[in-house]
């Protein structure tokens, strides 16, 4: 009962090994339906999916639960993530189901959940549906057999969301003359992305756009920039685009192939929100993980970065507590909370060009505003989460990194919420010595911590 079913971003792991089987998913949709169903007039879910293979599993699986919960299901097929928080809000649903397991390879998947507001779930909500599920005695309040739940097919739900995402690109503006490489990880956004650029003018070079089932995020994407970079410079195109494979994330190269990660593309955005007066407190919301040059590029700016643990949802949690417009991860996710409840790939990719067109210049022109300090990544496979504290051995070799960066550079340990990972991060200004920390950190988690 004290088992959570959902980490940072939803319920994630291999197709037909749990939790991710065809049974967890049924008995999710009967809990979901169960716990929002408040048992007045008919109660609408939106579900929408990547391309996995694994999706049509998950997709009617979920169906039937909630049908048989008494919930009417419109299903979207594959749509990016934050188009099912979009549409969720647009068909005053009850709630928004997303099946992807976002920037995994094709084997995993996953379930994630919006309330009606386009949001996702906090934890407790999340507590409460996974004590349904886990629970093998929960007697669930079916429906009279009249009150049973229909499913219906949306076909024209691409055409609504391509519509949404080009109103929030300024009607002033085209991208004429602009050559743009996209690369659509052979996800969730194959059959929108494209459209909505080349609708506004552009000449698209589409990359990822020929999804087979099971070549979702395979060498390409948001975790492989190299591939617009090369296309770009080989093209001569003016930008390139880089999208995971449900779509919420956004990486990005300029003209010149040189590849810019979330931190820098919220500096750019940030510095010109802060020039019209448009970012409330001048305030930015990121995560742990963002590089130390963020804040010190806020703070040289007259502005402020407010930190929150890893996860998209919990930068929007912040966001709507201090009432910020601007926030993400370096990874990619970036909320522009003026548009869209969630991370959105595609709407952050238009807010960059429409910041190119108004300022008539190049991409490396407008980027070339952070340095990141160097930064090492590392994950240690595990076999259980123990606390850091509770390892002396791991409290020491975070000590000995923190003495010899003597304050000029950051040690991150956390687990990862969707893998059995610990992500070990360093940095600081000088390479060689971030690198070495972390080496030190990683033989000694290896060691200690499986």
């Amino acid at each position: 009962m004290k088992q959570r079913l959902f980490g940072t971003d939803g319920l994630r792991g291999q197709g037909n090994v749990f939790p991710m089987t065809p049974e967890i998913a049924l008995r999710l949709g009967l809990a979901a339906g169960q716990y929002f169903r408040n048992g007045s007039g008919r109660h609408r879910v939106v579900i929408g999916k990547d391309t996995r293979l694994s999706g049509y599993v998950f997709e009617t699986a979920l169906t039937s639960g909630l049908c048989a919960n008494g919930m009417d299901v419109f299903l979207v097929g594959p749509m990016p993530t934050p188009a099912i928080s979009f549409l969720t809000r647009n068909m005053r649903a009850d709630l928004g189901v997303v099946i992807s397991a976002s920037h995994n390879p094709f084997m995993d998947n996953g379930i994630k959940f919006f309330d009606r507001d386009g949001f996702k779930l906090p934890d407790e909500v999340e507590d409460e549906i996974s004590a349904l599920v886990l629970n093998q005695d929960t007697e669930w309040n079916y429906p009279a057999p009249e009150k049973i739940g229909r499913a219906h097919r949306i076909n024209d739900a691409r055409g609504r969301y391509i519509v949404y995402l080009k109103n929030s690109f300024s009607p002033k503006l085209t991208l004429d003359g602009l050559k743009i490489v996209l690369d659509c990880a052979n996800g969730a956004a194959y059959g929108v992305a494209p459209y909505v650029l080349e609708e506004l003018g552009a000449k698209v070079i589409k990359v990822g756009v020929d999804p087979d089932g099971l070549n979702i995020n395979e060498y390409c994407g948001s975790l492989h920039p190299e591939v617009i970079s090369h296309i770009v410079k080989e093209q001569g195109a003016d930008m390139g685009i880089a999208l995971d494979g449900d779509a919420d994330r956004l990486i990005v190269c300029d003209e010149n192939g040189r590849i810019l990660d979330g931190d820098q593309i919220m500096a750019l955005c940030a510095l010109e929100l802060m020039e019209k007066d448009r970012l409330p407190g001048n305030l930015l919301v990121a995560t742990v993980m963002s590089n130390m040059a963020l804040e010190l590029f806020m703070r040289e700016h007259g502005g402020r970065l407010l930190r929150t643990v890893v996860g998209d949802r919990y930068v929007v949690e912040a966001m709507r507590r201090e009432g910020a417009v601007l926030g993400g991860e370096q990874s990619g996710h970036l909320i522009f909370m003026e548009h869209s409840t969630t991370g959105d790939g595609l709407l952050a990719a238009l807010q960059l060009l429409r910041i190119m067109c108004e300022k008539e210049k190049p991409l490396s022109e407008l980027a070339g505003l952070l340095e990141p300090f160097p930064q090492v990544l590392k994950n240690v496979r595990v076999e259980r989460k123990v606390p850091f504290d509770d390892v002396p051995e791991v409290r020491e070799a975070v000590s000995r990194a923190e003495s010899a960066l003597t304050g000029k550079g950051r040690v991150l340990l956390r687990y990862s919420g969707t893998e059995s990972v610990c992500r070990v991060m360093v940095e600081g200004p000088d390479l060689s010595l971030v690198e070495c920390c972390t080496e030190d950190l990683v033989e000694t988690c290896e060691k200690f911590l499986r």
